[in-house]
């Protein structure tokens, strides 16, 4: 297949078709692959390292196990925390109404305890706590729990 250019001279296929979409497309050069292959180890590191960091933090983890309302004005809520018996927590405990509004809320302390023989270790300890409400609760949960620093 030819075409013609303006002149009327007969031009390959190949250069019509270039002429209609373009040249071919060049492939990286060797710097940019080489850029391409550092950045993607570079990542790869950064990645490892974070994954090795943040699983050798102290974790803590909470389960609901009920609650009572005793009247219009308090709650109890009966949880488990599990985390290293050498470390302190902070618990988020909150009584919500039937529209799921907040009507109470507590920042429990649970203090390292001592190791135990066990299934566990002593890892997991229960708590109970008294909520004051504002008004009548119709469910109380823990909503958060997080390692606190001994040292302050």
């Amino acid at each position: 297949m030819t075409s013609e250019d303006p002149s009327g001279t007969a031009l390959p296929a190949t250069n019509s078709l270039a002429n209609r979409y373009g040249s071919q497309k060049r492939a990286f050069g060797g710097k940019t692959r080489r850029n391409i292959v550092i950045a993607a180890l570079v990542l790869g590191i950064g990645f490892l390292a974070w994954v090795t960091t943040s699983s050798s933090q102290s974790s803590v983890s909470y389960k609901d196990l009920g609650y009572s309302s005793t009247d219009a004005t308090q709650s109890e809520v009966d949880f488990q925390v599990t985390k290293n018996p050498g470390a302190a927590a902070k618990c988020a405990v909150k009584a919500m109404d039937s529209k799921f509004a907040v009507v109470g809320w507590k920042v429990v302390q649970i203090g390292p305890n001592a190791p135990k023989d066990g299934a566990d270790g002593g890892q997991t300890t229960v708590h109970r706590t008294i909520l004051h409400t504002e008004s009548g609760a119709v469910s109380a949960v823990v909503d958060n729990c997080w390692i606190v620093d001994n040292s302050k």
